[in-house]
């Protein structure tokens, strides 16, 4: 790969066309054909493994052996800002490149947040959440000019708290500092539970982790932002995950997304990206083998990944939104509360919600230049409608939240006619609230659930429905980018229930169409990608939590 110069000029990345192996029409067939074929449904979920032994799970820790070590320090202990301070610019000091500042941003991010045990069982739990707990999503990072760090690209291995250098970099004498986190997924991690709908929830993981490396971001001051115009061929070759002697035998690993930290601290001071073509030379380890015995096979993920993978696109701007959230009145310090994060197995039925917290948790999923919407360069693609069971002050229902203007005429046309579309009174003016129609929808929305009361007795559940024909339509591949945008909304939703002394659980498994049917949709304008609740946690007792590493 070619050096950059001094100025960092642009690269010229191959052709849009020399990386396609589909035409657009057969890529968005196969990507339409592969979402019928995963959705659940009554009588037929979609098709997955018929057993399960979790003493034969994947290894949740993927490792390069024979690459060099870094062990880093844990110091989100030291930080102060709390998740209030994150929300207010210029609250949080900008800290500058070094090891210690990049140790903190992935021990936020993608380190462990705990062990628990359980009987003869014991696990591990991490900052950024993952369906089943399976965590498919690896992160990596490129650095150049970070004092104690190597030039090169290196793997994150949360179980350890270290990095594992794949290669080195050649050097740019008077270049600047940078660091770019890589991500990918190992949808086998997924499969082996879920089959053939898990390469939807490594999409909604890779949204969560966008989210928790923002939020991780926001504690060191910095800003951060995807890298768009990143293809899936360059991103693989950067990452070293097209090198095929290194995955000998191993599980394979699907680039997805490419963002840069950036330490100015206002949008408007974010200097325009320079497209950094690093020199990589002497990479080393080789994968570690996850699943000695995998018991099946689904090659319809394979076809859904190939369909979806992303060209050589240009740089998008980030949305312009003069908006800004509302401050969460919330003084915990945002290193604690991000890792005490963790996802309910029940909810307390008979709690009910205050509304100040409801309209805080809606606020914060409003477009804005807030973070963590300052990282998303797309519109608004993903609305929620919101199943409303115990809240004061608010009615139980269906509610709509439409996140752009544009969406809500779509959303009224495209459902139920009888649909009510009233504001509640006591709405915030600036939140886009409506109800659709009164109903006590609890039983129903368990079943909806694939029969899962946890969807029942929180304060509400929602459904994150996506504008689906129109982005597909000539950019097949923004099928992963609507889920990476529910999963950013998921990882909000997480932090701010957190926030309110509350707890939230995302929700995979829902019979896709009889929710549709439920909101009177007819054709796949909408598609429901998503589900979510919130609540108050009952707790497990028996369950013992520990240290994440035994440094602590």
């Amino acid at each position: 790969m070619s050096r950059d110069s001094d100025e960092e000029q642009s690269a010229a990345p191959p052709p849009a066309a020399a990386e396609a192996t589909l035409s657009a029409a057969q890529a968005l067939a196969q990507i339409l054909a592969y979402h019928q074929r995963s959705k659940h449904r009554p009588d037929r979920y979609a098709a997955g493994p018929e057993t399960l032994d979790w003493s034969a799970q994947p290894n949740p820790f993927r490792e390069y052996d024979g690459a060099p070590r870094i062990l880093l320090p844990l110091n989100a202990d030291r930080l102060s800002a709390s998740f209030a301070a994150l929300h207010i610019p210029g609250a949080v000091a900008v800290q500058p490149l070094t090891l210690d500042s990049v140790a903190t941003l992935l021990e936020l991010s993608f380190g462990l947040a705990a062990w628990k045990e359980y009987g003869p069982d014991r696990w591990a739990v991490r900052c950024n959440p993952s369906s089943g707990n399976l965590h498919p999503t690896e992160a990596y990072v490129i650095c150049r000019h970070i004092p104690a760090i190597e030039d090169g690209v290196y793997h994150y291995l949360s179980r350890d708290h270290l990095l594992e250098q794949r290669c080195r970099a050649g050097d740019t004498p008077g270049a600047p500092a940078r660091l770019l986190v890589g991500l990918s997924s190992i949808a086998w991690r997924e499969a082996w539970k879920y089959g053939e709908r898990a390469f939807r929830y490594c999409q909604l993981d890779i949204g969560h982790a966008i989210g928790a490396l923002r939020y991780a971001a926001a504690t060191l001051g910095w800003r951060i932002r995807i890298i768009d115009r990143c293809s899936h061929r360059q991103l693989a070759q950067w990452l070293g995950l097209d090198r095929d002697v290194d995955f000998s035998g191993a599980e394979r690993e699907e680039p997805e997304a490419l963002l840069e930290i950036d330490l100015a601290p206002h949008a408007n001071q974010v200097p325009p990206f320079r497209f950094w073509e690093p020199e990589l030379t002497n990479w080393q380890g080789c994968a570690n083998l996850l699943d000695a015995h995998p018991m099946y096979r689904w090659p319809v993920i394979d076809e859904v990944t190939l369909a979806s993978r992303k060209p050589f696109t240009q740089e998008s701007l980030p949305c312009a939104s003069s908006a800004t959230n509302r401050v969460p009145a919330c003084e915990i310090p945002a290193a604690v509360l991000i890792r005490q994060r963790r996802s309910a197995q029940r909810f307390d039925a008979g709690f009910t919600q205050d509304i100040s917290s409801f309209y805080q948790m809606l606020d914060a999923l409003q477009i804005s230049s807030n973070i963590p919407w300052d990282v998303w360069n797309e519109p608004a693609r993903v609305h929620p409608v919101l199943f409303v069971h115990r809240l004061t002050g608010l009615r139980p229902g269906i509610y709509a939240l439409p996140r752009s203007i544009k969406a809500q005429a779509q959303m009224q046309a495209a459902m139920r006619p009888d649909f009510l579309w009233r504001k509640p009174a006591d709405c915030p003016h600036h939140i886009a609230l409506f109800l659709l129609a009164e109903a006590n929808l609890g039983q129903a929305l368990r079943a909806i659930s694939c029969h899962q009361a946890i969807a029942a007795d929180s304060s509400f559940t929602l459904a994150l429905l996506a504008e689906f024909d129109a982005p597909l339509q000539d950019a097949p591949w923004r099928y992963r980018q609507l889920y990476w945008e529910a999963g950013l909304i998921g990882q909000v939703l997480y932090l701010q229930a957190e926030a309110a002394g509350l707890r939230g659980t995302g929700i995979g498994c829902y019979f896709d169409d009889v929710c549709h049917e439920l909101l009177g949709l007819q054709d796949t304008a909408f598609q429901s990608l998503y589900h979510f609740t919130t609540g108050y946690p009952v707790t497990d007792a028996r369950i013992a939590s520990l240290p994440p590493y035994p440094r602590t």
